[in-house]
């Protein structure tokens, strides 16, 4: 368990949590989810003392489940979100690792499994009261250790550079847009990697003989692309739900100066319009892909079609040019007596002049109406 306090323009470490709230700032506590159930007696009193109420047992058990859908629900003393992050490929990774030993088949080799794989989510949740904030992540979360590290950074250089000013949240709601916003900026990242990857099976499928992993990687990027489809929405109704609560707050719940109430609600307000702005931006760019392997499966029977179309008229052209052949040698091997050029020591000949002379008129004529054209690769 990691407590940061929070006071005007700065942030220090401390050790146990607090009996009060520092009266010009906040308090942060982040810790794993099996510390969270560990320490749910002691976290519960500091609520009660810090932020002025205990956490509901089903907002304790919303928390613990590490697989709750992004959500978002209020009370009048506290927020409650829940939102999904991305995993990194260390945990995907890991995951893997663990279903081999348990006897769980792997995944098949594939261009785009590696990237698409990594469409897996972990659930972070936030606690919100007016001076008090608790997260509740999993096991090596990297996202509370990135804002700590950038305020650090950014307290360091307000102190330096006097003029400049401080980027340290004002409020627990600042801190924990800061942290769904770097959240989000994980799936932006990850789309130019899901780009690429389907592009890559596309060209694979797109060969007269693709690789037969292929279309296991096409049927599990579109698979992976809907669930990132629905995460997206989640996140988008919890963030909305939660932007509603926070325009509708009185301008006293963020300061007791009315110009500076104003100025902390419009910041985060902002905030959560541009988060929200992410995810529409990753939500369309998933339906945009989930559209492209679609097209790219049509785009292959198609042209197993065209393939195939191809192959049956040269087998309907050189069926039509050996027809009247076999009709004409069939015709000259009736056991008649009499029959024209039989007795003839040129009728071989004349015979073998009229067979060719008739396959290569059926072949011109074939070629002039395209009937055979030469293929093109």
């Amino acid at each position: 368990m990691h407590i940061v306090e929070f006071t005007a323009g700065s942030l220090r470490f401390i050790e146990q949590l607090p009996e009060a709230a520092p009266a010009d700032g906040f308090v942060w506590v982040y810790l794993d989810r099996s510390e969270f159930v560990q320490q749910q007696a002691l976290l519960q009193n500091a609520m009660q003392r810090l932020g002025g109420s205990a956490l509901l047992d089903v907002h304790l058990s919303d928390l613990i489940n590490d697989a709750h859908p992004s959500h978002y629900d209020g009370t009048s003393v506290y927020d409650l979100v829940i939102f999904r992050r991305l995993a990194t490929l260390a945990e995907v990774q890991r995951e893997a690792t663990g279903a081999r030993r348990h006897g769980a088949s792997p995944r098949p080799p594939a261009p785009a499994a590696e990237a698409f794989a990594r469409i897996e989510s972990r659930a972070v949740g936030f606690a919100i009261f007016d001076r008090l904030l608790i997260s509740v992540h999993p096991a090596g979360c990297y996202t509370a250790t990135h804002l700590i590290q950038r305020l650090a950074a950014d307290a360091k250089l307000s102190v330096e550079a006097a003029s400049t000013r401080s980027r340290v949240p004002h409020s627990p709601a600042d801190v924990a847009l800061r942290i769904i916003n770097h959240m989000v900026d994980s799936y932006l990242d990850l789309r130019k990697d899901l780009t690429a990857a389907l592009e890559q099976s596309q060209t694979e499928l797109l060969k007269p003989d693709p690789h037969h992993a292929t279309w296991d990687a096409i049927m599990q990027a579109r698979r992976q692309l809907q669930l990132l489809e629905d995460l997206c929405e989640e996140q988008h109704d919890a963030m909305q739900e939660w932007l509603d609560t926070l325009r509708e707050l009185p301008l006293t719940a963020y300061a007791t100066d009315a110009a500076q109430a104003q100025e902390r609600r419009d910041q985060l307000v902002a905030r959560a319009r541009d988060v929200m702005e992410h995810i529409d931006r990753v939500l369309h760019h998933a339906r945009r892909l989930e559209q492209t392997a679609e097209t790219a499966v049509q785009i292959h029977f198609s042209a197993q079609g065209h393939r195939t179309n191809d192959i049956m008229r040269t087998l309907t052209a050189i069926t039509a040019i050996f027809l009247p052949l076999n009709l004409f040698t069939g015709f000259f091997g009736m056991n008649f007596e009499h029959l024209p050029l039989i007795h003839s020591t040129e009728g071989m000949w004349v015979a073998l002049a009229l067979l060719l002379l008739l396959a290569v008129g059926i072949l011109l004529t074939f070629w002039r109406r395209r009937y055979i054209t030469r293929s093109r690769r």
